[in-house]
């Protein structure tokens, strides 16, 4: 079995405000293979953005070790973390100054990997990758729908063609046909590109869609790692308030007549 691409062991990570502490993750274990769609999901203040930034290297943990592609995360931050992983934040983060190619070639430009005019060329193949034409490229991002800037930072945080794509909410803030045509578009890329991708996700047609596997914080740790059936059928008060909703079981409904992720 090949290495995995994200290796969590042993995480604690305390929060200190004054006198008061705050433990969010404690011995938490978590590993990612290669190739999977694996999710996040977990109630308020679980960490699991925390977690996904502290996989890129933004933040690190009080306590244990985090190895992503055979490194410890630590150095993604230090080294430049887009020639390694993608990352698409929950609103975009797009430069409101720059235009839509600027945008996507930033990575380009600052790590100096390209010319100016093979960055220009290399961001207008990942901008027609993710279903956008060329003119798009010279819009600001004032000028795009919420479903268009999705687009246009997931182009950007694929420029570098990292193996491992991180999703903080994908699919937040778009309407039921945007959401549909963003998850059509990442399971079509996580094909193409034999991405491994970790994703936190409220949003249970995204989740059941695309996810190999879900990974469920409670309780200051992942509970349970496995299949979505598996997850379901997990005895936990979280899982039955999450899952076994309304909104869920439309969800599983679809799911078993889909083709799934693969």
């Amino acid at each position: 079995m090949a290495d995995p691409v994200v290796e969590i062991r042993k995480l604690w990570t305390i929060f200190q405000s004054g006198d008061t502490k705050s433990v969010v993750h404690k011995e938490l274990d978590l590993t990612v293979e290669r190739g999977e769609v694996l999710s996040l999901v977990g109630g308020s203040g679980t960490g699991k953005t925390v977690l996904l930034r502290q996989m890129l290297g933004l933040e690190t943990p009080t306590q244990g070790e985090i190895t992503v592609l055979g490194k410890p995360a630590a150095e993604l931050g230090k080294r430049g973390a887009a020639r390694r992983v993608g990352m698409l934040f929950q609103h975009g983060a797009l430069f409101s100054a720059f235009t839509v190619l600027e945008n996507i070639a930033f990575p380009l430009r600052e790590l100096r990997t390209l010319p100016g005019e093979l960055s220009r060329d290399a961001a207008m193949v990942k901008l027609q990758m993710v279903g956008l034409g060329p003119e798009v490229a010279d819009k600001m991002p004032s000028d795009l729908s919420g479903g268009m800037i999705k687009r246009v930072a997931l182009a950007r945080a694929l420029i570098m063609d990292p193996p491992l794509l991180l999703l903080d909410e994908p699919t937040s803030g778009l309407d039921p046909e945007s959401a549909d045509g963003f998850c059509t578009l990442l399971r079509s890329l996580h094909k193409d590109m034999a991405l491994t991708v970790v994703m936190v996700t409220h949003d249970l047609d995204t989740l059941f869609e695309l996810s190999t596997r879900i990974a469920v914080l409670a309780e200051q740790k992942v509970i349970i790692n496995d299949v979505p059936e598996k997850v379901v059928a997990f005895s936990h008060p979280f899982i039955q308030a999450f899952f076994l909703g309304e909104r869920g079981q439309r969800a599983m409904a679809l799911l078993k007549h889909s083709p799934g992720p693969n």
